[in-house]
């Protein structure tokens, strides 16, 4: 039994390679992601953030769940409300929708621009520069 754990932490499965090796896989889906503006290229850029947050090595690993638990939140909400995610616009009134389905996604997106979240993002582009030498597009 001791001999199987051990060999199981032996050999090349390097979380660093495997998350920089992500990073590059989602470089330009972030870059086309991040074109469609702060709210919709951050929401857009969900399914490659949860990617990221998959392969994230432990030391950046919080970081990712604030980014990805935050967007998750605001896109269930657009989605309980019948929003195209990515026609939305944090700017635009919601005034086809519910009192309970406007105030959801307005505390959801209030998530977005927090000390926390700005935290967050800062630190997954900062691990991204430093450890893979690629720039994430948020």
């Amino acid at each position: 039994m001791v001999l199987g754990v051990g060999l199981a932490g032996c050999g090349d499965d390097d979380p660093f390679a495997r998350y920089c090796d992500e990073v590059a896989d989602q470089q330009r889906p972030l870059t086309e992601a991040a074109a469609a503006g702060p709210t919709r290229g951050l929401l857009q850029a969900l399914p490659s953030f949860r990617a990221l947050q998959e392969k994230s090595p432990d030391d950046i690993a919080d970081e990712w769940a604030v980014v990805v638990q935050r967007l998750t939140v605001l896109d269930d909400a657009l989605e309980a409300a019948d929003v195209d995610a990515t026609t939305y616009d944090p700017a635009q009134p919601l005034e086809d929708l519910s009192g309970e389905d406007a105030a959801a996604i307005r505390a959801a997106a209030s998530g977005l621009v927090t000390e926390a979240m700005r935290t967050a993002l800062d630190a997954v582009q900062q691990q991204s520069r430093d450890v893979c030498k690629t720039p994430l597009s948020l």
